[in-house]
């Protein structure tokens, strides 16, 4: 193929999602739109019709036209009429074009999809069912399918999501900039199941003094209660105290209290 076919209008065409030379006919609606994320857009905003919703289903996408010609043809990377490249990065099993190839992408057998940042910077999870950073090769929690549901912050489905993506110790995930809006509210554990998201430890120094610092009545210093450890999962007896209840297990301060709290206040 001819370079200048290969660069032809490259950077011109496309949507705010991709810069491409050809837009998809949707199998679902038989409608025209720049990518599939244009027409999920718009077939899932609040003008449409409850029961009209819906999503495309990307790999049953069989036509494509050319942004240059305005050729109506089958998938495939060069324009069938006038040659252009459609996408310097073109995927056949994702019916998938995109002239940005500094996204480095490559598709994944495994997932199913294509992803971006490089194939050689990933591995497949086949517990978690999803492409993790080579650095958590060895390290991460595995969650069964850690990444097919929604966000538990912003409920965006996570595992076709276009925003980075953050494994929590625990192996649940979440946005990045969903985990950064958290901790701007001082929020520190998995919104899934509780388990402290970084380490907590100077925190709980800082309430080992307020604890200290803080006596309990005599009415109170003898009372027990039962204590669930959101960290290490240990369930233990421990003295009450007004500020925190310590795991003995793990030190940590993120507790629930299960049982055994103080008698309620007599009214009148």
């Amino acid at each position: 193929m001819a370079s200048n076919e290969m660069g032809l209008g490259s950077g011109q065409y496309g949507c705010s999602h991709y810069r491409r030379r050809c837009k998809i006919r949707a199998p679902c609606c038989d409608e025209i739109f720049d990518c599939r994320h244009c027409h999920n857009e718009v077939k899932n905003s609040l003008e449409i019709d409850l029961r009209e919703r819906h999503e495309i289903p990307r790999h049953e996408v069989k036509k494509v036209i050319c942004s240059l010609c305005d050729t109506e043809q089958d998938v495939q990377q060069y324009c069938s009429n006038c040659g252009v490249c459609m996408g310097k990065y073109f995927c056949g099993k994702c019916k998938f074009f995109d002239d940005n190839v500094s996204k480095n992408q490559y598709h994944c057998d495994g997932c199913g999809i294509c992803r971006t940042a490089g194939e050689e910077n990933f591995f497949h999870c086949y517990r978690c069912g999803c492409c993790y950073s080579t650095s958590l090769k060895d390290s991460h929690h595995c969650v069964e399918r850690a990444m097919h549901h929604n966000c538990p912050i912003c409920f965006e489905y996570l595992f076709e999501s276009t925003k980075d993506i953050s494994v929590l110790p625990c192996g649940h995930t979440i946005h990045l900039e969903c985990l950064k809006e958290m901790r701007v509210h001082f929020q520190f554990t998995c919104p899934v199941c509780s388990r402290s998201v970084c380490n907590m430890s100077g925190v709980w120094k800082k309430l080992d003094q307020e604890v200290a610092s803080t006596p309990m009545p005599e009415m109170y210093q003898n009372k027990m209660v039962w204590i669930l450890c959101n960290d290490c999962g240990m369930r233990s007896n421990v003295q009450f105290h007004i500020v925190a209840h310590k795991c003995p297990g793990c030190n940590s301060y993120n507790t629930r209290q299960t049982r055994g709290g103080p008698a309620s206040c007599s009214t009148i």
